[in-house]
């Protein structure tokens, strides 16, 4: 097979709960694609683990079921498939027991010309146990280990987390996933700043207005209610998700694309976030949970109706209005939204650039609106440039306000892939650029758990909102006492 992209090294991958969720939905298919693109080198070596006694053969039927499901019906087409399957291979262990490592210990040692990968997609609560094992029979030395959020559920926790995976294995042997900074378009935020003298002569607060991100889902809890109301909106999307958005947003140009030379500029960012707590909270933050209501055309439950309960206090939609202080943002607002049940399912930037000082346009048809820059991440991945320009025709002048507008899909015309594609093989290739640092998770907790504590406080339940809306009416008053409001569908 040819392929346009470099294969890595030869590798042996070991996914820790290779029979869940992750593995089923993202994992198996994220390799699959990376092999039929001839990125994968022959003779790399993926074993399943989890306490599921199964044959290599059962673990392989799973994986086809997951890639039948998940993939599309045309990339399962010649050989492609048997191939891929012929690399996996199945252990059962157990993170509290020894059984079943030592011949994981064999199959690794055996296979000496590879780099370890270890993939720990299992509960976080696992992911000190699994370590110590790792170490204990040998498999730490020279191998990478990834681990996926949440990390921790507070400072303490992530603190104690990063604290036992730290006694195995090296900060430069560690790999915190955060998959939206696999996204295409989170990665091209950067391209867009720092590959064009366009942007960045104008990327500050004498330029820029505000900055919105927004995170919105559709779909409820369902089948996650039950881990979902030990965390909320905040710890699931805010602590990690928004607020690395936000510092590819603010950070400062890094002076290489060098992991740490990224991920320091990002941590500066962080400490410079202006604290909230009891203070200032009700001022800054609104948290809401979805009532029963309607989308996709048809009637849906409320959140206390899946979690199976008659009260919750989880939040499952949050607004702040964050705020950098340093030289470059001081009194540009960043307006952070997140939620389920929402109206559609979105994930967008918006930088809202500063009006025009004057208009010379007298009586010109149609007011100005300020210039925007939308980037899309998810669905219909793209950017927009909002732009005034004359409405063509006679008669006087006629403003409009119109997009220049760049879609992925058809700029490029190939398939998007999904985050977990990069982020896999970037594993391999030892890059850690898009991969969070154990500083930079802790300094999101101490930014966050003084905005939960205050909640606690404050015996405020969150606010409800109707399923299929954009959440409780307070989030829109948190953005219009501003004199701005929130933008929907790249407008």
């Amino acid at each position: 097979m040819t392929s346009r992209l470099i294969p890595v090294a030869p590798f042996v991958l070991t996914v820790f709960g290779a029979t869940g969720d992750l593995s089923r939905r993202k994992l198996l298919p994220a390799l699959f694609h990376r092999d039929i693109d001839g990125q994968i080198p022959d003779d790399a070596v993926i074993i399943g683990v989890s306490r599921r006694p199964l044959s290599d053969e059962e673990f392989r039927n799973f994986a086809r079921q997951a890639l039948v499901d998940h993939v599309a019906e045309s990339d399962l087409d010649g050989g492609a498939l048997e191939r891929f399957l012929g690399r996996l291979s199945y252990i059962a262990a157990d993170a509290d027991a020894d059984p079943g490592w030592p011949e994981l210990a064999h199959r690794v040692s055996g296979l000496p010309g590879h780099i370890p990968v270890y993939y720990l997609a299992t509960a976080p609560h696992l992911f000190g146990p699994i370590c110590e094992r790792l170490g204990k029979f040998g498999l730490a030395d020279h191998g990478r280990v990834v681990i996926e959020k949440p990390i921790g559920k507070d400072l303490e926790s992530a603190l104690k987390l990063n604290e036992q995976v730290g006694k195995i294995f090296p900060e430069d042997q560690v790999y915190r996933i955060d998959h939206y900074l696999g996204k295409e378009t989170v990665q091209n935020l950067m391209a867009l700043r720092f590959a064009n003298a366009l942007f960045e002569p104008l990327w500050n607060n004498a330029h820029i207005d505000h900055v919105q991100i927004t995170v919105a889902e559709a779909l409820g809890v369902e089948d996650r209610a039950g881990y979902y109301d030990t965390a909320g909106a905040m710890r699931d999307m805010v602590q990690n998700h928004m607020l690395q958005l936000l510092c590819l947003v603010a950070m400062e140009p890094p002076s290489s694309l060098e992991a740490d030379a990224v991920r320091d500029e990002k941590l500066k960012v962080l400490r410079a976030l202006k604290p909230i707590d009891d203070h200032n909270m009700a001022s800054v933050t609104v948290r809401g949970q979805y009532r029963a209501g309607a989308s996709a055309g048809g009637a849906v439950p409320g959140y206390l109706e899946e979690l199976g309960s008659e009260r919750s206090e989880t939040e499952t939609f949050v607004a702040v209005k964050a705020e950098v202080e340093n030289w470059r943002w001081a009194g540009v607002p960043f307006y952070l939204r997140t939620g389920k049940r929402l109206a559609s399912r979105v994930s967008e930037i918006v930088v809202g650039f500063r009006p025009v000082p004057h208009s010379v346009f007298g009586d010109a048809v149609g007011a100005i609106v300020p210039n925007r820059l939308v980037i899309r991440l998810q669905p219909d991945e793209g950017v927009k440039l909002w732009l005034m320009i004359k409405d063509p025709g006679p008669g006087g002048i006629r403003l409009t306000h119109v997009p220049l507008d760049m879609s992925f899909a058809k700029a490029f015309k190939v398939r998007n892939p999904d985050a977990y594609e990069r982020l896999l093989l970037d594993v391999v290739r030892g890059n850690q650029t898009l991969f969070m640092r154990r500083d930079e998770v802790e300094a999101a907790w101490r930014w966050v758990d003084p905005i939960l504590s205050a909640w606690r406080g404050a015996k405020d339940p969150p606010r409800p909102y109707t399923a299929g809306t954009w959440g409780p009416s307070a989030a829109i008053a948190l953005i219009e006492r501003d004199g701005r409001t929130w933008l929907e569908d790249g407008a």
